[in-house]
């Protein structure tokens, strides 16, 4: 049974936190640490590709002429 796509970065993130501190503090079965470890490379590629996804938006706002915001007055 496939896992469901996470619906954002940060719940990615919480299931991979769970699944690596659930690998560390029990003695899990071997099957089942298998599946929590291709689970958690599934999240990681899942994060990895959001935050590319990220970087490009920025790189393309900066392309764009958008440039940092300063509240101090000149």
């Amino acid at each position: 049974m496939k896992k469901a796509t996470p619906k954002s970065f940060e719940e990615a993130l919480k299931r991979l936190e769970a699944l690596t501190q659930a690998m560390q503090s029990s003695e899990m079965p071997l099957e089942e640490a298998l599946a929590a470890y291709q689970e958690g490379n599934e999240l990681v590629q899942y994060c990895q590709n959001k935050l590319a996804e990220v970087e490009q938006k920025l790189h393309v706002l900066d392309e764009g002429g958008l440039k940092e915001l300063s509240l101090e007055a000149e």
